[in-house]
């Protein structure tokens, strides 16, 4: 696979080319998949200090001095293997103590508001080994047993004393029993678990997660779960311009020949190829990449390719990829049905990440 370690946006033609999204099938072991269970790169540096909360919103604040209290109290020995064992460290470990009280914090609020932050944030304060705290998103957990089998992936991550899940997928019945029962050992092994979660909307009003279906779809779990709610606007959107309008295809392909280390793909293609790619795997799709080019953006065609488009956003927002594009604006891409209908909290996120990508990716057409 191509690479280039060559900042984006100088003015000289690069000599191989751009690089093609279409023409990558990356595997993906599954050592690499424990590994890479810490926060993303455009999460990496965040901590509860750089989180600013909007002073219109309580419930922001109320949730970081919460989430530093829970970090805190996870300090000291790992439930997992460091009970203490009888006189002069012989004999049998001790059972290890049940932490009284909630053992897990579901971070309940709309795309936008800071969720992810406040969990990697959760991630970085706790106090220990990033060997021994693991965070990644539902579909990486759920690849993650596909990978290992049930009792290894309970075996690996028992040793663990934290782990996050960003973007529980509650709307996933046959995923979401596997990952409750997973949980459910883990907590049994002394693991604290944090997460935040989407699920199917209507139910609690517009821009809402729902806590309680959260609570109800982790079945005997819910004890272990203390649910803060946090209320605000999508803060991608605060007093920020609009997105940028689509560019030329000549502007695209022109970028993506001056780039150092980018993609460039036509989208209707691009769609098809990710069919072909499991979506645990966009993630090495997208190594080394500087920007992704796209040239004829045009309405989704179907809700299966629409979602698979929604993890590929995700791990480009991750990863800090800015997207140039020609075609149609990215707030076109999804249908008015699929905007109304089960999935559509999914597909604003989409949008309103593509669009800060796009912002990001205004520097690369020179003037």
């Amino acid at each position: 696979m191509s690479s280039s370690t060559t900042a984006p946006g100088s003015s000289a033609l690069t000599e191989a080319g751009p690089l093609s999204l279409c023409e990558r099938e990356p595997h993906v072991p599954a050592d690499r998949l424990v590994a890479e269970m810490v926060p993303p790169p455009r999460f990496d540096s965040v901590r509860f200090s750089t989180y600013i909360p909007d002073p219109n919103q309580p419930s922001q604040t109320e949730a970081v001095t919460v989430l530093e209290g829970f970090a805190a109290g996870l300090g000291g020995a790992h439930a997992s293997g460091a009970g203490r064992r009888g006189f002069l460290g012989l004999g049998r470990a001790k059972a290890p103590k049940t932490p009284a009280g909630p053992r897990g914090v579901y971070l309940d609020g709309g795309y936008g508001v800071g969720k992810t932050h406040l969990l990697a944030s959760l991630w970085h304060a706790t106090p220990a080994e990033p060997s021994r705290k693991a965070f990644g998103t539902f579909v990486e957990l759920t690849n993650l047993v596909g990978a290992l089998g049930f009792q290894q992936t309970v075996r690996t991550l028992s040793e663990h004393r934290l782990l996050c899940i960003d973007e529980f997928e509650l709307d996933d019945p046959g995923d979401t029993v596997l990952v409750s029962t997973l949980l459910g050992k883990l907590v049994e092994a002394g693991v604290a678990l944090a997460a935040t979660s989407n699920t199917l909307p209507g139910k609690l009003g517009e821009g809402r997660f729902a806590a309680a279906d959260f609570l109800r779809e982790i079945q005997g779990l819910s004890a272990h779960f203390r649910a803060l709610r946090i209320d605000g606007e999508d803060y991608r959107h605060r007093g920020l311009p609009e997105a940028p309008a689509p560019f030329t295809d000549e502007q695209v392909t022109k970028a993506a020949y001056a780039t150092e280390g980018a993609s460039l793909d036509d989208f209707p293609r691009l769609l098809d190829h990710l069919a072909k790619v499991h979506p645990s795997r966009y993630g090495a799709l997208t190594d080394d990449l500087k920007a992704v080019c796209l040239t004829d953006v045009r309405p989704v065609p179907d809700q299966s390719t629409a979602l698979r488009l929604v993890v590929l956003a995700d791990r480009l927002y991750d990863r800090e990829v800015p997207v140039l594009a020609s075609g149609l604006p990215f707030d076109k891409l999804f249908s008015e049905e699929m905007l109304n209908g089960g999935y559509r909290k999914k597909y604003f996120r989409a949008i309103s990440r593509l669009t800060a990508l796009a912002r990001d990716a205004k520097g690369l057409v020179g003037s």
